[in-house]
């Protein structure tokens, strides 16, 4: 079953396309991602997909066109995390991740046990419970990030859209969230699309890759097939191998120039 589908999506800003032309599919429980450089209109087709920006083409949601859910029903579906969110500092962790629950209350109730059930639950996953009274506006850049993401879980939609999630992440952390994520994805059938810098997370995490340049896709299919020296040298200006782990897993490892 296709959980989304994009056909010639084109956006962007007051009429200027900065994405042009997308087309792609993510089936349910699959993992989309989207990676290119610097202004490549990675976070633009992102905003697209969340119904947040104006633009030509259809982006269908379960087959519905994103653009005739109402409020409400867009919330239950699509989980979206932005890169550079704007937080209220007075709220604590606990609040701000129940404010994911809001779109499965009915009017004017307030959360129940199931509510803060769930909260815990993502807190503990994310290593946030001994913050979970701490106000957001106290918490390291690292932690506000871990705060967002435990927001965007708590909602349990079934399409999550991620833009950077392991930004301000140390190693340990974004492997954790990551290995999260990938949980909800084979456990509960939920369908990932997250825009990521790390090549090497993209390669071990997505089932399918989506390659941004100056807008246009340049490449789409299994991490193998898009992410080649080849690729990468053409499209970020950058010497690298390829590797293959000892477990199988692709490892993108910069290399000096000759």
């Amino acid at each position: 079953m296709t959980a989304l589908r994009l056909e010639k999506v084109s956006a962007g800003y007051e009429r200027d396309p900065v994405v042009r032309d997308v087309s792609v599919s993510v089936r349910g429980g699959g993992w989309l991602a989207v990676v290119g450089p610097n202004g490549a209109g990675k976070s633009t087709l992102l905003k697209a997909m969340a119904g947040l920006l104006p633009g030509a083409g259809r982006i269908l949601v379960d087959g519905r066109p994103v653009h005739s859910l109402s409020r409400k029903e867009k919330a239950r579906q699509l989980g979206y995390a932005p890169q550079d969110p704007v937080l209220p500092d007075g709220l604590t962790v606990t609040d701000y991740a129940l404010l994911g629950r809001t779109p499965h209350l009915r009017p004017l109730a307030r959360e129940g046990a199931a509510d803060l059930s769930v909260v815990d639950e993502v807190l503990a996953r994310l290593d946030l419970s001994a913050l979970a009274g701490r106000r957001l506006g106290k918490l390291s850049g690292g932690e506000r990030q871990r705060a967002v993401l435990a927001r965007v879980l708590a909602q349990r939609a079934g399409l999550l859209l991620l833009d950077e999630p392991t930004t301000g992440l140390d190693l340990g952390h974004a492997q954790a969230l990551l290995e999260l994520i990938d949980r909800l994805r084979r456990e509960d059938g939920t369908t990932v699309v997250s825009t990521l810098h790390d090549l090497t997370f993209a390669a071990q995490y997505a089932d399918h890759v989506l390659l941004l340049s100056d807008g246009a896709v340049v490449a789409s299919g299994t991490p193998a097939e898009v992410l080649t020296p080849q690729a990468l040298q053409r499209h970020y200006g950058a010497t690298a191998d390829v590797l293959t782990a000892t477990r199988g897993d692709l490892v993108v490892a910069p290399v000096r120039p000759v």
